[in-house]
């Protein structure tokens, strides 16, 4: 297959946790020169409105209970890509948080190399990242915690095989940022305890994070089903497990 070379091309860039102003530069900047932007559900609204007047601006997230087939509708968003670098135009491909992080990024940047699609991608920054940034909940720390596990638990069937690797980290002292977790949160949360956590182990649940509202609740692996039921937090939610896994202002040296 020939390569395009009209002037088309993709760029996949992150649009951050919401905050506007915690988007990259350069993202911005493309979606300023931009011809079209297929977004995500999750970018807001004072995120697009910085595209260039006149761009085309096509919703293609996902939406929790939408009933759409997700091989279809990722095939469609493939396809709409290569569509626009066809016609010469510059077409961004807007995700919330980073696209390398739960994003199916890398699977666009492969569907367009293999098409010979000149691709750009940008970072953003990850909604677990900025959580435990702006909740001052540390991750990582020196001499306490050196490495930090990023899972999604939105597809986990949580067997325990599928844990394993997760329950020894987390043993070690690893935090878990668990993202798309609430759906199986019940069933997670199980799975640890039946692991040999204690019911006190904790767990922090942080919503609509680095918008206005943002909202972080404190609990544990005991406490946070329940607390959920009874005050339910606005999703999106990101949830930061681990024994040091909580606020500064919480936590006892």
């Amino acid at each position: 297959m020939s390569e395009i070379h009209n002037g088309g091309r993709v760029v996949i860039a992150g649009a951050g946790p919401g905050d506007p102003e915690l988007m990259t530069v350069k993202a911005a900047r493309r979606l300023q020169q931009a011809d079209a932007v297929l977004y995500d559900s999750l970018v807001t609204r004072e995120i697009l409105d910085l595209a260039a007047k006149g761009a085309d601006m096509v919703a293609v997230g996902k939406r929790c209970g939408d009933g759409q087939d997700q091989t279809h509708r990722q095939n469609a968003i493939n396809e709409l890509m290569l569509d626009y670098a066809r016609r010469g135009a510059l077409c961004v491909r807007l995700k919330a948080g980073d696209p390398f992080v739960f994003g199916r990024g890398v699977e666009e940047v492969r569907f367009l190399t293999e098409r010979q699609v000149a691709v750009e991608v940008i970072p953003g920054i990850s909604a677990g990242i900025a959580a435990a940034n702006l909740f001052h909940v540390p991750v990582t720390e020196r001499y306490r915690t050196s490495s930090v596990l990023l899972s999604t638990g939105h597809t986990s069937t949580c067997s325990m095989e599928e844990f394993d690797s997760v329950v020894a980290l987390l043993k070690q002292g690893t935090p878990l940022v668990l993202y798309m977790g609430m759906k199986h949160l019940e069933c997670i949360c199980q799975r640890l305890l039946d692991a040999g956590f204690s019911p006190d182990f904790p767990i922090c649940a942080a919503s609509r994070v680095s918008m206005p509202d943002q909202q972080l609740v404190c609990a544990t692996l005991g406490t946070i089903c329940p607390l959920l039921v009874t005050t339910p937090l606005p999703t999106p939610v990101v949830f930061l497990v681990g024994e040091h896994a909580v606020p500064v202002s919480q936590q006892t040296l």
